[in-house]
């Protein structure tokens, strides 16, 4: 019975690796912090990341400092570009970011996670010494899509066809690195278990249930078979 309740009741742990601020690209000098969000404080979630030069390295090895589940880069450059996440001693990982670092005079902020359907994005272009105000063009795919006097665009209400790779420029300044927005589906949460039934004892009274209702089968099968069978040595009369 144990091993049936296993076979269903399976704990997955899961983190969210989230960026602050909030964007994939960086100036050179910039300070960056990287955070395991978790709800089990526990699990021992580890940051690690890809760039050019080395593989899965942890935080606090040759780059960044740990302070509890967040990894703080005093000063990013150009070998801090990469693919970073968080690993558990258990197996998973939690998403993946890509930040890019670039000693152009512009960039774009972006959203670093995935965009559910139906929220609305905020695009920012801007320098890294001027007022980020300044007038910017927006491209995506390599088309223009809006011209702003402020420097930032607001795309309403995600679709996935606003899926794509993103770009800024302001005159006179140059342009950013380019950025790739993920759009997800917007998807209905279930609501949790209610304190009184956890999974476990739902599981158990499931199985217990399934138990039952075979065990009476069983039990109306074998009487009547009973009821049915000729006592032996019985001969019939005329």
């Amino acid at each position: 019975m144990v091993l049936t309740v296993h076979q269903f009741f399976i704990l997955t742990l899961t983190a969210r690796l989230t960026v602050s601020p909030s964007s994939s690209q960086f100036f050179k000098g910039d300070f960056v912090s990287l955070s395991c969000e978790e709800d089990d404080s526990s699990a021992g979630w580890t940051l690690r990341r890809n760039t050019s030069k080395q593989q899965r390295t942890q935080c606090g090895s040759t780059w960044g400092k740990p302070a509890d589940s967040s990894c703080n880069i005093g000063m990013m450059m150009h070998h801090d570009s990469g693919v970073y996440w968080c690993e558990s001693r258990e197996g998973p990982i939690s998403n993946m970011v890509n930040l890019t670092v670039t000693g152009r005079s512009v960039i774009l902020q972006s959203p670093v996670l995935p965009v559910m359907e139906g929220d609305d994005v905020t695009l920012l272009c801007k320098t890294k010494t001027t007022p980020s105000n300044l007038p910017a063009a927006f491209y995506k795919d390599g088309s223009l899509i809006r011209k702003q006097p402020t420097g930032h665009m607001t795309i309403q209400h995600v679709s996935r066809s606003d899926e794509g790779l993103y770009k800024c420029d302001i005159s006179g300044h140059g342009e950013s690195p380019s950025s790739w927005i993920t759009v997800t589906d917007k998807h209905t949460t279930t609501p949790p278990p209610t304190s009184s039934s956890p999974p476990v004892l739902s599981v158990l009274s499931c199985v217990g249930s399934v138990c039952f209702v075979v065990l009476l089968v069983l039990l109306v099968l074998l009487g009547r078979r009973c009821v049915h069978r000729k006592p032996e040595g019985e001969t019939q009369t005329y």
